[in-house]
């Protein structure tokens, strides 16, 4: 099979070649623009398809497109990354978020970091187990990308803690009533139960080494290098953990709160609704406005898709009763895709569309799960252990679970 290059898609039949050209991979726009493009090619293709001219070659045409597609928005929105992160860089290395950074601070840490010859007298928050917490810089960089790369933390509820955990109490507001009549008993009613749950934050941790002499003779930003390692690492076991994480020194996915899954009975309001999807391997239309009706409208008010971007496609060549497709693109640059125009999220960690997963959650994220995050990064400049390396210790404590689960519902592959 003929290569195809990122960006570009040539698809073949007998006798005629359909090629897209290019986008500049530094212009979002065209890049939207080639998005929208292929789109009216997929759905030429995918209605020769429906209605009865399809053929093998037909049928490859359709998924190359589809699959082009999904690609030209992951590209989009690297595109849009990389703007945002040169306009961070060009207003300067020491303003975070909304905070001017401390020149002095910075200078002194990496001193720290290169020789560990500052005194603790000159940290921001020394720990009395000699480490240093990171410094707020630090802090709040790491944070952001994260935001930006765990796309649950990013829609979710986040609530920082200064304790070993967060309990929280929840009533399930059974008040009991009845109509008497003048003269008639007033027996006691129903009075509300409360229940409680706890959120223990779980720990990550990293623990990069570097050579003394490198730390010497390096001349690049510590800070920079070692923020960028920790939120790779951080961000890829966040995103694992809050979709289907155990529990067990972690948080608790977002996925084992479900009906049927692990924690349905853990939350005193029940577990997050099921709807199937009408087939045992994909996807029906009636199954999706079921999907979307069983969410109470005062609670859709911030819905929004949750899937892969694999996912995607299988809802791409759905139709509504109208013949219009459901799935739109972009509306305008840095903007999410759409489906029955709710906003899709990406989250790399849900399953895909096959027979028994739950491929797409539905609703509002921020009512549904909360993130709990203990105090922030913490860092440990460790140069005995393993001579002559020296080791940063770094570790970061956060929790996660269902907060309430009535804003959410969750789409099934079964008949």
């Amino acid at each position: 099979m003929k290569h195809i290059a990122p960006g570009a898609f040539a698809l073949a039949r007998p006798r005629a070649i359909i090629t897209m050209p290019r986008a500049d991979a530094n212009d979002p726009k065209a890049m939207l623009a080639q998005i929208n493009a292929a789109f009216e090619e997929f759905k030429k293709a995918n209605e020769e398809s429906l209605k009865g001219k399809a053929d093998v070659v037909l049928a490859e045409k359709v998924e190359r497109i589809n699959s082009s597609i999904s690609e030209m928005e992951k590209n989009m929105q690297k595109a849009v990354d990389d703007l945002n992160a040169k306009v961070a860089a060009a207003g300067g290395g020491n303003i975070i978020g909304d905070l001017p950074g401390d020149p002095e601070y910075v200078k002194n840490f990496k001193a720290h970091m290169r020789k560990g010859d500052i005194s603790a007298a000159l940290t921001k928050g020394a720990d009395a187990d000699g480490g240093y917490l990171a410094p707020i810089e630090w802090d709040r960089t790491i944070t952001g990308r994260l935001k930006r790369i765990s796309a649950i933390r990013a829609n979710a509820r986040v609530q920082p803690i200064s304790t070993a955990g967060f309990k929280k109490i929840f009533t399930d507001r059974a008040v009991g009533s009845g109509w008497v009549g003048e003269t008639a008993s007033r027996p006691a009613t129903t009075t509300p139960q409360f229940a409680q749950l706890d959120f223990i934050p779980g720990e990550i941790y990293a623990n990069p080494a570097i050579s003394q002499q490198m730390l010497d003779d390096a001349a690049i930003d510590l800070e920079v290098w070692l923020a960028d390692e920790v939120d790779t690492e951080f961000s890829r076991q966040e995103g694992i953990a809050f979709v289907a994480g155990d529990g067990v020194n972690k948080p608790f996915g977002i996925l084992t709160y479900v009906t049927g899954a692990a924690n349905a009975a853990k939350h005193p309001w029940g577990a997050i609704p099921v709807q199937n999807s009408g087939s045992a391997t994909g996807v029906t239309l009636d199954a999706m406005i079921d999907l979307i009706t069983s969410l109470p409208g005062e609670l859709s008010q911030n819905a929004k898709f949750y899937m892969n971007r694999l996912s995607v496609g299988a809802y791409r060549k759905i139709k509504d009763a109208g013949g219009n497709y459901i799935w739109q693109p972009s509306p305008a640059v840095g903007q999410p895709s759409t489906l029955f125009e709710a906003p899709i999220v990406e989250v790399p960690d849900m399953p895909n569309v096959a027979a028994g997963n739950i491929a797409a959650l539905y609703g509002d994220m921020e009512a549904t799960y909360m993130v709990v995050d203990r105090v922030g990064i913490r860092v440990l400049r460790d140069p005995f252990t393993n001579k002559p390396f020296v080791h940063f210790y770094t570790t970061k404590r956060v929790g996660g679970g269902v907060y309430n689960p009535e804003p959410m519902r969750a789409l099934k592959i079964s008949a």
